[in-house]
């Protein structure tokens, strides 16, 4: 029986569930695997790395969960229709999905002038893989009258800072289309659940090295609040200082921009960002 649309947003456990998490060969993704694991969940991993996600699933497997790994690039079109028919064979669908694969480079845009491959290359992992996944497994979602998506996304989708142009466009895209999907399947008790998580310590912010002394989550932090997103289904989960920014922006845009600029100049761009090639890779490893 179809439950109401109010009543999917209780808190549901995860226990029994079967649970699609990208970039799970590491980090946010790694931790989110190991924790729903651990509450039940029936675990599959996607990621690029092979030996890493073996790695992971060989965990939790030894602490007594259920979990199998799909290498994938997210990026193929045919890798990914692959991974949708395997996991639709093996598994006969998926429950709950987390979108956290990504990528990430902070890099000024007047030294992107000559880089339109950055701005592609954020879109492909960023939006237009999560939207491939969904496209393949909400069908099912909506027939079985249950589903959740949570995307892990970035507090910038609301601050606006500077220096992100490629990475917040795309995390912004990835936003806009769960919360505009979630009003169109808002009677088919399919939800969607963003989470604009502010820093955390992972791989991804390596790179850049005015990151060092920033205060930041750990993955397990993180990850917390992913799973907390899976069970309680709220339709955003947001930092108060993300709120605040958001605010200023509708109230005082002007102003909001100039005190953006000032804090950006404070901070240049890092190494890698300067670098005249891409030796220094943005990708996530845990993608």
């Amino acid at each position: 029986m179809r439950l109401p649309p109010i009543l999917n947003r209780r808190h549901r456990p995860i226990a029994g569930r079967r649970l699609l998490v990208t970039g799970a060969s590491s980090g946010i993704g790694e931790a989110t695997a190991r924790e729903a694991a651990r509450r039940g969940a029936t675990v599959l991993l996607v990621a690029r790395r092979e030996a890493e996600l073996d790695r992971v699933v060989a965990a939790i497997r030894e602490a007594g969960g259920v979990a199998d790994g799909y290498a994938c690039d997210l990026t193929d079109d045919t890798a990914v229709e692959k991974l949708l028919t395997t996991v639709l064979e093996e598994h006969g669908g998926v429950d709950l999905l987390v979108n956290n694969a990504g990528r990430s480079i902070r890099r000024s845009l007047s030294a992107s002038y000559d880089r339109m491959h950055d701005f592609r290359r954020t879109m492909e992992i960023d939006y237009f893989a999560p939207v491939r996944l969904m496209l393949g497994l909400l069908p099912g979602m909506v027939e079985r009258g249950d589903g959740h998506v949570v995307n892990v996304l970035s507090w910038g989708v609301q601050v606006k800072a500077p220096k992100f142009t490629a990475y917040l466009a795309s995390k912004t895209a990835l936003d806009v289309f769960s919360r505009i999907a979630g009003r169109e399947l808002y009677d088919d008790g399919v939800t969607f659940t963003n989470i604009r998580m502010p820093l955390v310590r992972t791989a991804m912010i390596g790179p850049s090295d005015v990151y060092r002394r920033s205060p930041a989550l750990t993955p397990e932090q993180a990850a917390a609040r992913v799973v907390r997103a899976l069970e309680d289904r709220p339709i955003t989960i947001d930092t108060v200082v993300g709120r605040v920014s958001e605010v200023l922006n509708l109230m005082m845009p002007r102003t909001s921009d100039m005190v953006s600029f000032r804090v950006a100049r404070m901070f240049p761009d890092s190494k890698a960002a300067r670098a005249p090639d891409d030796s220094v890779d943005f990708q996530s490893p845990g993608d």
